[in-house]
């Protein structure tokens, strides 16, 4: 299967982060509506069945915006995906809104926004979150508390601290109590939260380079306590990044450190982590022939485990090839190398993954 996987990354192309792209829809009177989207032809080769075969799917969405006054502007954005491998007369799976949130943008003074967003630990986390298909998951999923896209997120952002400071971003967040009401409620730990906080910062030093930093605390609810392995009331979550983005040139990388946050999900553990250690790190050239070579390296590591002690939880090397044909249409491959162990301790899948696509977007 290797060799296979090998010629698969030899003869085809693969692409890095798309341009973000719009279709105006409205532009009149101090009201703007855009319109955007992606149609992606996914397949991935395994010898993991359950990582194996057809992975298409479509996404799309709009942004809007409303002059209020002179200072404030009204916005929203709402965003769906819909999988594409599914037969039409089965149950279709891979269906859910990735973002929906309005909110008031107060011009110097920043904005604030409510609905299902991205955590402000993502303000970090994104830096390297630029691969075609994989990376961003040492510590990120959706629906975990504040590592990533999740419900009832209240978010102030400030751009430059009203023309102070240039270059220096600040985010403040509070994300409501979602499910687990009771100690039986067992059937969603992973995506269950109590009230929390975060706060981020970035910094845009000059040439290029950038620093950031975030912060998030949350309440645990009464069933992830009860029965999701890790102790603790809280669920907390610090990282530290740079970012270097000059002259075709990217470079990107953050360590993370989570306490009772990272769920596991393997064949010997299936709870929280009591603590993790993650670091990611990526590179890539987009050349002006529209070529796009990326290297990322991607590890967390679980610490005083229940049962199994320490023991790496992702680690693997992505390797991925991309080419733009123009701004709407591209291709490409990645390939994952797993570094886990056959035989680790948690249980997880340590099969490689090849993935191929062509992507249409507007």
């Amino acid at each position: 299967m290797k060799n296979k996987m090998h010629l698969a990354v030899l003869g085809l192309l693969l692409p890095v982060a798309s341009t973000t792209l719009a279709a105006e829809i409205v532009n009149k009177d101090g009201n703007k509506l855009d319109l955007y989207g992606q149609i992606n032809g996914v397949h991935y080769f395994s010898d993991n069945a359950g990582s194996s075969g057809d992975q298409s799917y479509t996404r799309f969405g709009f942004k809007g915006e409303t002059q209020i006054n002179d200072g404030i502007i009204g916005y929203g954005q709402w965003e769906y995906q819909i999988g594409l491998n599914g037969a039409e007369t089965g149950e279709q799976s891979g269906n859910y809104t990735r973002l929906g949130f309005a909110g008031v943008k107060f011009g110097p003074f920043g904005s604030i926004s409510y609905g299902r967003n991205y955590g402000l630990l993502y303000d970090v986390g994104s830096w390297t979150d630029v691969l075609p298909e994989f990376g961003n998951d040492s510590y990120e999923a959706a629906d975990n508390f504040m590592t990533s896209r999740g419900n009832g997120m209240l978010t102030y952002h400030n751009q430059g601290l009203g023309g102070i400071i240039d270059g220096l971003n600040i985010g403040m967040q509070y994300q409501g109590k979602n499910r687990g009401d009771d100690a039986h409620h067992t059937q969603d730990l992973q995506t269950q939260n109590g009230d929390g906080y975060s706060f981020s910062t970035t910094y845009d030093i000059g040439w290029g380079l950038s620093a950031g930093g975030a912060y998030a605390n949350s309440d645990r609810t009464q069933a992830q306590r009860s029965f999701g392995m890790a102790n603790g009331d809280r669920a907390r979550a610090w990282t530290l990044g740079l970012k270097y983005d000059r002259d075709n040139l990217y470079l990107a990388a953050n360590y993370t450190r989570t306490q009772n946050m990272t769920y596991v999900d393997g064949g010997n553990y299936t709870g929280f982590a009591p603590k993790v250690d993650a670091v990611e790190a990526v590179a890539q050239y987009h050349f002006d022939s529209g070529i796009t070579p990326s290297l990322a390296y991607l590890q967390s590591r679980g610490s005083d485990m229940p049962g199994i002690g320490d023991t790496d939880l992702v680690k693997y090397i992505d390797m991925a090839l991309g080419y733009s044909f123009n701004a709407n249409m591209s291709t490409y491959v990645e390939y994952k190398l797993n570094l886990l162990d056959k035989h680790n301790a948690a249980g997880l899948s340590a099969d490689d993954i090849v993935e191929t696509g062509i992507m249409y977007q507007f």
